[in-house]
């Protein structure tokens, strides 16, 4: 998406171009560029670079550390780190369990984990997902009995991302089994290096091991681990939701992954001819790109009424499910274009062919790409569980 900026606002790109420039070391743009697999210390390291410069949090208040970005800073922000192929901000502490403790924590809580999450003293996770409660996150079995200073928790959860590098994870567990499901819930923050965690690993269709199933086994989380009251993590998990949703629309993923897709095809050739000229190929480039257009506008929207202190509301759904849909429309675009050079064996596949080639590094990572995206209209609440939800929004208004 072009904005037409401000002089302001464009003196903020050019800061932040320069930034990237400088900071973003050349080895580690390739590795994005290429979605080969980060391990923790470049994550790490991207971290700490963002958390020097004050721009790690653009979505927290001053008083907490963060940049208290507007919406137009921080979608110039994202869109550039990506078409930088800059490593993507582990969201989990920062833009999930931060706005819950900033609103629903104590003081004690908020003065003692939020200095840790910008410093990267802690990695968080999310432990909310468990065979029988994904999208019904509601169903969620793992339970937490009091026994005097502490919960005792017992259970499983399933689809834990990056739970291999975690040290704390925040959990949603039943701490009032006879409560109806969306009762009887609470928000636990636990140390993963507590007795009794486990983390298994899951391996992915594009053969990777980003997930994780984390058990449970009598591990004791002391009360003061508890955010808000207990019994009331629902309320909590649900402000947490539509954070996340916000975030899985991937504006600025999906901006990069179109340029890369116009790329492709513009070296891919069909009957002699660039990919793009195809009516029916550009055809499909073009509604993608509109659909981007509209998107991105509906997210400045969101993210503003956020930043000025509101939580999301039913549109995080809405813009869950399309901005998914375009990211999963480019991968496949991206896979097309490359044809059988997109295979993970791309040299042996072609070998001997007079065709001029796309770039080997770019079409060589596209199988893995699409493969890996299938997952995003099922993460975060399942696309056909938001328009669910969005559904009896439009009832309620109606009636």
């Amino acid at each position: 998406m072009d904005l037409t900026l401000s002089t302001e606002m464009q003196a903020f790109r050019d800061e932040v171009c320069a930034f990237l420039a400088a900071e973003l070391p050349p080895e580690l743009a390739e590795k994005g560029r290429r979605h080969q697999s980060l391990d923790k210390r470049d994550y790490e390291f991207w971290h700490a670079k963002l958390n020097d410069r004050g721009w790690l949090a653009p979505n927290w208040p001053k008083r907490f550390g963060g940049a208290e970005w507007d919406a137009v800073q921080r979608t110039i922000f994202e869109d550039e780190c990506a078409m930088a192929h800059a490593p993507r901000v582990v969201p989990f502490g920062l833009s999930m369990l931060g706005p819950v403790l900033h609103k629903f924590g104590s003081e004690a809580q908020q003065n003692h984990w939020l200095p840790r999450i910008l410093d990267g003293s802690d990695w968080w996770c999310q432990g909310y997902s468990e065979p029988g409660a994904g999208s019904d996150l509601a169903a969620l079995k793992t339970a937490a009995a009091r026994d005097g200073e502490h919960y005792v928790v017992n259970g499983q959860k399933t689809w834990t991302t990056l739970g291999q590098h975690a040290n704390m994870i925040f959990c949603l567990v039943r701490t009032d089994p006879a409560a109806k499901k969306q009762e009887g819930i609470s928000f636990l923050l636990i140390d993963m290096d507590t007795p009794g965690v486990e983390v298994r690993p899951i391996t992915l269709i594009d053969g990777g091991a980003e997930v994780n199933e984390v058990w449970f086994t009598d591990v004791r989380v002391p009360v003061e681990n508890l955010v808000g009251q207990e019994n009331a993590g629902w309320t909590y998990a649900k402000y947490l939701l539509t954070h996340e949703r916000t975030n899985i629309a991937g504006v600025g993923f999906s901006r990069a992954g179109l340029a890369a897709v116009k790329r492709i095809a513009t070296r891919a050739r069909q009957r002699g001819r660039p990919l793009i000229e195809n009516p029916h190929f550009a055809a499909r480039v073009a509604q993608v790109e509109m659909d981007l257009m509209a998107m991105a506008t509906t997210n400045l929207r969101i993210v503003s009424r956020a930043a000025a202190g509101q939580a999301p509301g039913v549109e995080s759904s809405l813009l869950k499910i399309k901005g998914t849909q375009i990211r999963q429309e480019i991968t496949d675009l991206a896979r097309r274009a490359a044809g059988p050079h997109a295979l993970p064996f791309a040299s042996e596949a072609v070998e001997g062919s007079n065709e001029p080639l796309p770039d080997p590094l770019e079409a060589g990572a596209v199988a893995a790409s699409y493969f890996n995206n299938r997952k995003l209209s099922i993460f975060g609440g399942s696309n056909e569980i938001q328009r669910e939800i969005y559904a009896k929004h439009l009832m309620k208004g109606a009636s």
